[in-house]
């Protein structure tokens, strides 16, 4: 039964598409930073100014960005941006409202959070025993799993299926026929 629970978990698409944004979170963050510097050097060369000094004076000149490519990938920039923002807000939502929020918080910043990525497991246990005492590697990987599902929770929001497995336990199949 407990397989069958666990398989369930794993064919979880939330689970699936937590997971993926949690791996790629590092890359979005090089690739925002990479832009941000693009669009700063292809602003320059276009409008002679830094994009500081010449926002003072965007709204009062009404210059059009549509012809100069600027405006779409300032767009995709801020996109980019919305969803580094989703994360950082739900991983802090889940840290400061869950039962083991602070747990989790510190196994998903380790793990995929945190600015540069540790080589191997062993190393990111060790960063985690000041917040995690005795923290094996069975209980690393148990906990990890239920913190991607944790965080699934928070993006996702609450699932049909949770509450309908949630309804199962007040009100047993066998009450179905009444």
């Amino acid at each position: 039964m407990k397989q069958i629970k666990q398989l369930k978990e794993k064919e979880n698409p939330l689970y699936h598409d937590t997971w993926t944004l949690l791996r790629k979170y590092r890359d979005v963050v090089w690739s925002l930073e990479l832009s941000v510097q693009q669009v700063r050097r292809q602003f320059e060369i276009e409008f002679g100014s830094s994009i500081e000094d010449f926002l003072e004076s965007i709204y009062l000149a009404g210059v059009d960005f549509a012809d100069t490519g600027i405006q779409e990938h300032a767009r995709s920039i801020e996109r980019s941006y919305q969803m580094l923002k989703l994360m950082e807000n739900a991983a802090n939502l889940l840290r400061s409202k869950h039962k083991f929020g602070e747990a989790y918080y510190w196994i998903l910043y380790y793990t995929y959070l945190s600015p540069q990525q540790f080589r191997n497991t062993e190393e990111i246990i060790d960063q985690l025993r000041p917040h995690i005492q005795d923290i094996s590697y069975r209980t690393y990987f148990r906990k990890r799993k239920e913190a991607i599902m944790a965080l699934s929770s928070v993006l996702w929001g609450y699932t049909s299926r949770d509450s309908l497995n949630l309804l199962e336990q007040f009100f047993p199949e066998n009450n179905k026929g009444r």
